[in-house]
Formats: C-alpha cells, structure tokens, sequence
C-alpha cells in the first residue's frame, strides 16, 4: 500500500466515525477526545488530518448535502408530468427516503439546519446553497403551473415553499403526535393532510353577501 492510500484509508477511517459520532450523538455531545477513544482512532492521527471538531462536522454536513441533492436529482426526473400538488408532495418524499436509508444522516442535517452551531452557520449556508438553487428550480417549474390565489406572485410562493421544505418533515411529526400509528402509511397520510392545508389553506373565503354586517 503506497503512502497516499494510507492516508486516504485514515482520512476515510475517521470521517465514518465522525459521521457515527454526529449521526448518532449530535454536534454538541461530541469531542475530537470522543471520537478517537470510542472508535480507537489515536489522537496522532486525528489531529494529523483534522485540527478541531468544527472541521469534521462540516465535512459530514458537506457530505450529507451532496449525497441527497444527488438522490433528489436522480428520483426527481420521474415527478414529471404530475400535478403540482403530486409533485411537490413526493420531491418531500425523496428527502425523506433518503433519510430513511441513511438515519445518522438525517441527525446531521437537522443540526445544520435547524440548530447549527453559531460559528458555522455562514458556512453551513454556503454549503446548502447548491441544495438550496435545486430545490428553488424546481419549486418554481411547479409554480409555473399553479393557478394562484389573486395577490400572490410566483416569486412569494417560491419563498413561502422554500421556507416550509426544511421543516416540513418535522411538522409532520409533531402533527402525528395525537396519533398512536407512525408507520410509513400514515406518515404519508398525515404528509398529504398537512400539505393539503399548507397549499390550500383552512378558512373558506366568505363571499361578499356573508361579509356584509
């Protein structure tokens, strides 16, 4: 094994565990010290490659962006051609999915989103960003085909769904809570009731007879 494996094998070795560690523990539970006595990885080593835990937790928030805007490119192609509420209810999904398959994963992203350390957090948007343009295109291609609600303009709803992608699924969750079955059914079925009342909305505009006094 040449020098550059060796490296490219501990360099590999501790970002696994850096991604078990942050997955499963969080950004603020975890140390470099953890890291290496958990997962046997000698101080030497760890600080050879990487200088703190800010650096490994961007790397693993890197990482996990680009894995799932590369699932949400891959399994978006076939939403084609499905009506805008379809549409957007399964581009939910994917994220989903992916998170699913990869739950560590899914910790982590949580973390840079929702609860991002305040030192990283310029960072961690520039990281997004790539994510962020992909998931702007396309809500806007679904909004090019929505007859909107007068005084909405395409550009506010792109925001406004913008806004409630990164926090959709944990809307979910807590509107599941009344509910005793979190199985992949009903979490879709309680998706579409949320999403249908985000798209929709829940008050029926009076007409102009039962608005006068």
């Amino acid at each position: 094994m040449t020098q550059k494996e060796r490296q490219e094998r501990s360099r590999k070795e501790i970002f696994q565990a850096a991604l078990e560690e942050f997955g499963t523990r969080g950004y603020d539970n975890v140390t470099m010290d953890s890291i290496c006595s958990r997962h046997g990885i000698s101080k030497g080593m760890m600080y050879h490659y990487y200088s703190n835990k800010d650096e490994l937790f961007l790397l693993c928030v890197q990482d996990t962006f680009q894995a799932l805007k590369a699932q949400i490119e891959r399994d978006a192609a076939e939403l084609s051609g499905q009506s805008s509420f379809d549409s957007i209810k399964n581009y939910l999904l994917i994220r989903e999915y992916f998170f699913q398959l990869h739950p560590k994963r899914k910790l982590i992203f949580e973390n840079a989103m929702l609860r991002p350390p305040k030192q990283l957090t310029g960072q961690i948007r520039a990281l997004h960003a790539p994510l962020k343009e992909m998931n702007r295109q396309f809500m806007g291609r679904v909004v090019s085909h929505m007859s909107l609600r007068e005084g909405l303009d395409r550009e506010k709803v792109i925001r406004y769904l913008e806004s409630m992608e990164s926090h959709f699924w944990s809307l979910v969750s807590q509107y599941q809570q009344e509910k005793s079955c979190c199985d992949i059914r009903s979490m879709l079925a309680a998706a579409e009731e949320l999403l249908d009342m985000t798209l929709f909305g829940i008050l029926r505009q009076p007409d102009e007879a039962e608005s006068r006094p």
